[in-house]
Formats: C-alpha cells, structure tokens, sequence
C-alpha cells in the first residue's frame, strides 16, 4: 500500500505505480484506469492525490483522458519507446508490493484488460518476487541449478588450445560439428533420421522457428498455427506480416476438416505443431492423425515445422511427425532452455536437405554463428551422459510436483479441462481469467489467462499453470479469494 515518506508523495508513489504497469504492458493499450473515486477509496487518498496522479501519467504520454469516460492507457509503440532499461523488469518485480490500484467499482475490470505475451515472457524467465509464478513457463531456478555440470564443461573446453579455436575467431556456420554430430545420434534414439549436415545450431528453439518462418514464407502468407498454442507463436509470425489461421488442437492431434478447409482455400505453406506435451493443454499427437497430417501435407505441399521443445521431459517413444516422415516435409525443431540455464539460448533445427543451405543464409544474416563455446561444453555434457542423468531427475522431480499441485487445483474447485502431462496444467477457474489475472497481479502472482493462447484474444474461464510453481497452498488461498471477488 501506498506510505507516506518524507522523500516521495503520496502522488509519485501512485503514479510510479501504474506507469511501471504500462511500461511492462500489464496494462494494454485501450485499458481504463479506474476512476478518480474508486481509485481513492481502494488506495486510502484523497481524490486530490489521484488526479495529481492521472496528471503526471498524462504528462509522461502514458495515458489519455477522454471526456466524460475517464481515463485509458495509451499506445505506447506508437506514442513512446519502452521504458528505459530496468523499468520493464522492475514492474514485474515490484509485482507482490503492489496495492490493489485496478479494481472497478463493479467488481470487474474493463474488458481491455489483458496481460500480454511479452510481459508474460518478462516475468517468467527474470521472477523477482519472491514467490514463485504460477503464469511461468519455464521450471524454477534452483531446480535448474542442480546443472552445475555445465559450469565444469565450460572451464573443460576453455582450456588451452580449445579456447583459442572457440573464442578468437567465428564458429562454424551450422554449429560446432561435435554438437552437431552429438545431436545426430540423439536424434536417431528418437527415430528422427538426421544426418549433422542437415542440423544447425541456434539461439534457442525460438530463433530456429524465427529462421523457419523468414525462409519459407513472406509478408502477407498464411500460416497454420495450433490454438489453443503458444502466445508467442501468434505475435511473432503476426509481427512478420504472416496470416495466421488457427487449428483447433485436440487430444489426438489438430483438427484435420478445419486444416483441410485452409488448404482448399488458402493454400498456406507451413503449418507449426507441438506433437509431444503440447503448450498448453500437455496433449500428445496420435500416431493416426499424424499419418493423417502427412497425408494432407504431401497433398497440399506444404511443410510441418515440429516444435519439439519439451523433448527431455517427455517420454522417446512418443509420435513424433518428423520420425514417420523423415524428414521430408518436416522440419524439426529443439532446444535445452527448458532443462538447463536458459541464458545459455542453445537451440537447433534440423530439416530435409534441399532446404539446409536456404535456412543457413538466414541464420548468417540474422546471427552470423552461434557461440562455439557453450554448443561445445554442451555437447560434452550430453557426451558424458551428465544432460541425460539430469532430465531423469527433473522428470522423477516434475511428476512427483505435478501430482500436489493437481490435488490443491481441484480441492481449490478448478477442473482440468485435459490430462494433466508434462510441465503445465490447463484448467477452468469458472470465472474470466483476464479480470482474475489483474486481481492477482495485485497479490503478487502472474497468471497466464487462457485468452493469452488464442490467436483472437476473447476472455474465457481456461488459465495455464506450471505444475512446478504451483504446489503452495498458499498460492491456491490467494487465488481463491480473488476469484471470489471476481464472481
């Protein structure tokens, strides 16, 4: 809550408040802020304090007033760079001191309201409150620093001749070959015939969809994307000019009639799954639709891109398309963020061979190479088998935190709307995820609200948690009372 200093007022303190909101897009464009009276009675000010406030948010360009309508965020890529650097990070941070600043005299909040996917990606990799994040995407530090193994293979292959080959000049255009090669055998334990000519190395799994899409599609083509998918998905081909056709995505696999309809009327030319512990519903593809999917593929002539990122957490035997394809019209994708430092941005694709040498000029032109080092400390890692014993444990660690978060879920009266598998849970809440998102804010919890999983955001009950950040019961007693509120 809001105290009075003797070194900032009570109106600085409220105005900081909500611009570190609007800078970190926790509150959209087109969001209201609430009203004058509202906003003094839930903060304990005057009505003075709050227009002194909404004045100063007026002279920063964050906000506009509207006559006789109070007043809303405005368009800050249009009006304003983002906030300087820190700002952005700082009001993720600063989440569990906020006050509740956003509550509508109704109860609600305006139907603009949306937590967006860049500031659902700020706060899932860079938490600063001090309780863990049900809206993250990615496990928890201190599980992740139990691969220490990578600091050792670091200071390994620094060491005398290897440090000068890996620091002092380029790397290999498609990646360190040891990776590479390393890479290859793993990829044949999952049944995915690729030789390490047909792999490069990445920054993350991320740019290898980003390399994916800037090679084979241009301004204005469609594209198929799984919805419910991945939020980020949805902005980045959107940011590119892409047409993004969804494909409802269902327990064996994305709505064929509805892919099929695409194809006879807009002919797209790629089409992006997640086959294994798919985001966010944790379903995995069955081995009838994929034949199915292929089919389609060879039939319409367009590629599948596999995003397959959660490979270490999900078992080897699971359909995967590129393993019944061979490579053909599939291109695989991959990465370790997921169960190694995600500082580290190690990635990789691999595809069919008349595409390889198209895919590396893009690579060359975004990133010229990758860092050799640490592609050459990770394939030590994976050589010694260090990478392999720790994803066993993280998966041994994963199943045993799935199974108390699902118990305190349902006890707290939410439904799984699927199987809960893999690193999330997609579940309904019975009220509007959007609103319950903005109330948790307040508490100090970033929700990721089921609308955040949809190319055309509409608001709706489904939210997605991780299994990992989600097993406090103390979490589960804040969220039931905001929900409270929200009814």
């Amino acid at each position: 809550m809001l105290t009075r200093t003797a070194h900032r007022t009570l109106t600085e303190q409220l105005a900081d408040r909500f611009a570190e909101r609007i800078r970190s897009r926790l509150l959209p464009a087109g969001a209201r802020l609430p009203s004058v009276r509202d906003c003094a009675r839930q903060q304990g000010v005057s009505p003075y304090t709050v227009v002194a406030a909404y004045d100063q948010l007026l002279a920063q360009g964050l906000v506009e007033a509207r006559r006789q309508r109070g007043f809303y965020v405005r368009d800050l890529a249009q009006n304003m760079p983002l906030a300087p650097d820190g700002k952005a990070q700082a009001a993720i941070e600063n989440v569990a001191n906020k006050g509740q600043l956003l509550r509508e005299a109704t109860g609600g909040l305006p139907s603009g309201a949306h937590i967006n996917a860049t500031a659902l990606i700020r706060g899932m990799f860079h938490q600063g409150a001090s309780q863990p994040q049900p809206g993250s995407g990615v496990f928890p530090g201190v599980w992740l620093e139990e691969a220490r193994f990578m600091l050792a293979a670091v200071r390994k292959v620094t060491a005398g001749r290897a440090l000068q080959e890996g620091t002092f000049s380029y790397g290999e255009p498609l990646g360190d070959a040891g990776l590479r090669q390393v890479l290859a055998r793993r990829l044949s334990d999952l049944n995915v015939p690729a030789r390490p000519a047909q792999i490069m190395t990445t920054v993350g799994a991320t740019h290898a969809l980003d390399i994916v899409s800037r090679t084979l599609l241009k301004a204005g083509d469609p594209v198929m994307v799984e919805e419910p998918g991945w939020s980020v998905e949805f902005a980045r081909l959107a940011a590119l000019g892409m047409r993004v056709l969804p494909v409802p995505r269902r327990a064996e696999g994305p709505d064929l009639e509805v892919m099929a309809r695409y194809c006879e009327v807009h002919a797209p030319r790629l089409f992006v799954s997640v086959s294994v512990l798919h985001n966010p519903t944790g379903y995995c593809l069955a081995p009838g639709c994929a034949h199915q999917l292929l089919q389609l593929a060879q039939r319409h002539n367009f590629h599948i891109v596999e995003d397959d990122t959660y490979s270490h957490i999900a078992p080897d035997h699971a359909t995967r398309l590129s393993a019944l394809d061979g490579l053909r019209r599939t291109i695989y994708v991959s990465g370790f963020a997921k169960v190694l430092a995600p500082s580290w941005r190690v990635g990789y694709l691999a595809a069919p061979t008349e595409l390889t040498e198209r895919l590396l000029d893009t690579k060359l032109l975004s990133t010229l190479t990758t860092p050799s080092i640490l592609e050459k400390a990770l394939a030590l890692c994976i050589e010694q088998g260090q990478l392999r014993r720790h994803a066993e444990r993280m998966r041994l660690r994963l199943a045993q935190a799935r199974a108390r978060s699902v118990q305190l879920a349902l006890e707290a009266g939410c439904r799984f709307v699927t199987e809960p598998a893999g690193l999330f849970g997609w579940v309904d809440t019975g009220v509007d995820t959007d609103m319950l998102a903005q109330r948790m804010l307040d508490a100090g919890y970033l929700l990721a609200p089921g609308s955040l999983f949809h190319a055309s955001r509409q608001p709706g009950t489904l939210m997605r948690i991780n299994f990992t950040t989600t097993q406090e019961a103390a979490f589960w007693r804040v969220f039931e009372r905001a929900r409270e509120q929200v009814r």
